[in-house]
């Protein structure tokens, strides 16, 4: 455990992890405040704030692949810059924007920022940890939600006091994490594009190898890995949706306990992330972990069907074994999705391919919630065993899709990819 503990990519990856951490806090800050900021200070209704939060949520799909373009063509340091002083930028606006008409456009160009910023975390990632970079998704992980409990914490203070001085400080706190954040970028170095060093099958690189690099637009075995991934992201949904909405509105489960779901799950994630990951390292155990997902899901929409029944410590147990079972599914997602991402892409194109890997976790925020809301809830306990069983179906389908394309993918191509991925380790 020692080893798999020290952050692999040496300084540069320390100072992302810290990064991450001060960007996840700001994050945290505004996710915890921003529907009362808008309610509050902004004085949005219920539907105005839904169709901002909507609209900028569908935004922030267009962020992954554009990122992803960019990245093959540009530095990833300079343009992860780049979007924290945008959203830094849109966090300073937030303040003079007065009325939906005005606010709309700028709430957009923030969830597209930080969706584009999270791509080029995962393909600084890529470059900086090479064949450790499971190891370094766990570590990114642990920061993440260290940084987001530390945000809501930070958050319960500022709508404690309740003023709307109380929430433009929390817009400057969020500011302010951006800032750090791209200062501490800047100290980093440019993390070397070396997948494209196995561009041809005998490892030999060089020459303009990206103007006849494959696009991902094209590749519908890619693109179908991408479609799938969209419900093996649902757990973050019905973690902060599903979860709660069903307590309130179809146990007897007192509602005080729906901190305790996040409680439950920042734990487990900072524990176990780890270590989950170190049994899921490689191509075809992140393919494994994915039929795992399934199974897991599946447990999960089971319990929760059954929480209707019984008084309001049986439905609190069963919503808490729901959300440790979420968890576990989220921490075998975490893993296979971004290792699989980066295992099925073109070495050569790795930056694109994953620009539009991204968007499956935007693409299920988007309409994630409303699935729930809209369809499963509404059948009530049916509604979530017909969940469970189409997402472990589906998650069967991705397992076999991507061991699939694995096996057609040419070994002389895997073997200069991962000659590659060494060298960048030792370099860095």
């Amino acid at each position: 455990m020692a080893q798999l503990r020290r952050p692999p990519g040496g300084r540069d990856a320390r100072t992302m992890l810290l990064t991450q951490f001060l960007d996840r806090t700001g994050t945290g800050v505004w996710g915890a405040a921003s529907v009362l900021y808008f309610t509050v200070v902004s004085h949005l209704d219920a539907r105005q704030v839904g169709l901002l939060l909507g609209v900028a949520a569908v935004a922030g799909i267009a962020g992954s692949p554009l990122a992803g373009r960019l990245a093959g063509r540009l530095p990833v340091r300079g343009l992860l810059i780049g979007c924290h002083l945008l959203r830094l930028c849109t966090m300073g606006l937030l303040l003079v924007c007065d009325g939906f008409a005005t606010l709309l456009p700028v709430v957009a160009v923030t969830c597209l920022g930080e969706r584009a910023a999270k791509t080029l975390e995962m393909l600084f990632a890529t470059r900086v940890a090479g064949e450790r970079r499971t190891t370094y998704q766990a570590l990114s992980r642990s920061a993440a939600n260290a940084g987001y409990a530390l945000g809501a914490g930070i958050a319960a203070l500022g709508l404690a006091v309740g003023t709307r001085d109380a929430y433009r400080a929390l817009i400057l706190g969020n500011a302010l994490s951006f800032a750090l954040a791209a200062a501490l970028v800047r100290r980093t170095r440019e993390p070397r594009a070396h997948e494209q060093t196995a561009a041809r099958p005998d490892g030999t690189g060089g020459g303009r190898q990206d103007e006849r690099a494959p696009s991902p637009w094209r590749d519908r075995g890619y693109l179908l890995f991408v479609l799938l991934d969209v419900p093996m992201n649902l757990d973050d949904s019905v973690l902060n949706v599903g979860l709660p909405l069903w307590l309130v509105h179809h146990t007897r489960a007192p509602q005080a306990f729906v901190p305790a779901f996040l409680v439950l799950n920042t734990v487990l994630v900072v524990a176990l992330q780890l270590r989950v990951s170190a049994r899921a390292e490689g191509a075809r155990r992140a393919a494994g972990a994915v039929a795992v997902y399934g199974v897991t899901m599946l447990a999960c929409c089971a319990v929760l069907a059954v929480a209707t029944g019984g008084g309001s410590w049986a439905a609190s147990l069963a919503l808490l074994g729901a959300a440790a079972l979420v968890t576990l599914a989220e921490l075998m997602r975490s893993v296979s999705s971004w290792e699989l991402a980066v295992r099925l892409a073109p070495p050569r194109a790795r930056a694109s391919y994953l620009g539009v890997a991204g968007m499956s976790q935007s693409v299920q925020k988007s309409v994630g919630p409303l699935l729930l809301t809209g369809a499963v809830m509404t059948a009530g306990p049916a509604g979530w065993l017909a969940l469970g069983t189409v997402i472990a179906g589906l998650a069967l389908v991705q397992r076999r899709a991507c061991l699939r394309r694995l096996a057609a993918a040419p070994a002389s191509v895997t073997r200069a990819a991962d000659a590659a991925n060494h060298r960048a380790v030792r370099v860095s």
